[in-house]
């Protein structure tokens, strides 16, 4: 165990070593440990030894580069993001917890930055509206954010381009928004959103402003996995919103879902504030640990057979989350992403 790794998730050392594992460098864990499991895999495979495994988020999608350092080192590497979504893998899924952390904590950014309350109120000066929330985009962040922003009181909307989530988004108590997007078809591979073409995207911008002028806070959660996030609010849909609300888009880190979006950043439009945050969970590190911990040791778990890692490629979990083995990229998408043949 890498001395000083949950310190600041309130995690000591000793309470490790109270657990039986050993407390050492970061060098010293990789030339001590021929399995490594990580939050994010290291730039640079450096120090591994041919035939080491590595577990961890890597963006396989996304950084491609990083991917073929691990095939020259002949490390065996895994993507927890390629977590199949399927019932045995659910306590696996280590998307699906961070985004819910992601969805809660994006509510409580916005009531923390826009000048007014959540909940409708009666007090001694009158009643109090209750403040306007549309989110968009109903993945498990979404419909996390929906729950969180009703619990505070808020009037709630939600948006997806998968019409089959209608239903989960008015369980929470929220309005769905329906957009014609003239037939198109918004679900993809594995229940995710798929990417629209620009007509549908254009259609979809002219409904979706009208539905924004009326909201206090906007959250934004759509994102397709390997590529760039959406573009669903435009500048002047900006513009045509009221001064003091504000945006919380959690697809920054993808390019975001508003064109004024800059990650890390918060930028004020004529009053309206449009908050990119990045790296969510870590403002929750407690929690964000413990989910991630559980992840990937039942992960590590179901690849253990009598003491020793066996990668059995008949199981769908191990080979769909397989990326590098014996010096190769060995992942389909991966491998068109690539541009070559399986």
């Amino acid at each position: 165990m890498e001395a000083g790794a949950g310190i600041e998730s309130g995690f000591p050392d000793e309470e490790y070593t109270a657990r039986g594992a050993n407390v050492a460098t970061a060098e010293q864990v990789r030339k001590q440990a021929r399995i490594l499991l990580h939050v994010r895999v290291p730039e640079s495979p450096d120090g591994l030894l041919s035939g080491d495994t590595v577990i961890g988020l890597c963006d396989p999608l996304g950084d491609p580069g990083l991917v073929m350092r691990y095939a020259q080192a002949r490390a065996t590497l895994f993507s927890m993001e390629f977590i199949p979504r399927i019932t045995r893998a659910q306590s696996m899924d280590v998307l699906s917890s961070m985004a819910s952390i992601a969805g809660y904590k994006a509510v409580l950014i916005a009531a923390n930055a826009v000048p007014r309350m959540f909940p409708m109120m009666t007090t001694a000066a009158g009643s109090i509206a209750p403040a306007r929330v549309l989110v968009i985009g109903a993945g498990v962040a979404g419909l996390q954010a929906i729950a969180t922003a009703r619990r505070l009181g808020a009037v709630v909307s939600g948006y997806d381009v998968r019409e089959a989530v209608k239903e989960q988004i008015e369980s929470l108590g929220a309005k769905f928004v329906s957009i014609d997007l003239g037939g198109a078809k918004g679900e993809g591979e594995g229940g995710y959103a798929r990417a629209l073409d620009d007509e549908t995207i254009r259609k979809q911008r002219e409904q979706m402003a009208a539905v924004m002028r009326e909201q206090d806070v906007i959250i934004s959660t759509a994102a397709v996995p390997g590529k760039k996030a959406p573009i669903l609010v435009t500048r002047e849909m900006v513009h045509a919103m009221r001064p003091g609300s504000a945006i919380v888009d959690l697809a920054a880190d993808r390019g975001g879902n508003c064109e004024l979006t800059r990650a890390g950043e918060t930028v004020v439009e004529r009053g309206v504030m449009i908050i990119g945050p990045a790296n969510i969970p870590a403002t929750v590190p407690f929690h964000a640990s413990q989910m991630y911990a559980r992840n990937i040791a039942t992960f590590l778990k179901n690849m253990v057979k009598d003491g020793q890692l066996v990668i059995d490629l008949a199981d769908e979990i191990t080979r769909e989350t397989l990326v590098t083995r014996g010096g190769e990229v060995v992942n389909p998408r991966v491998l068109a992403l690539l541009g070559v043949n399986a």
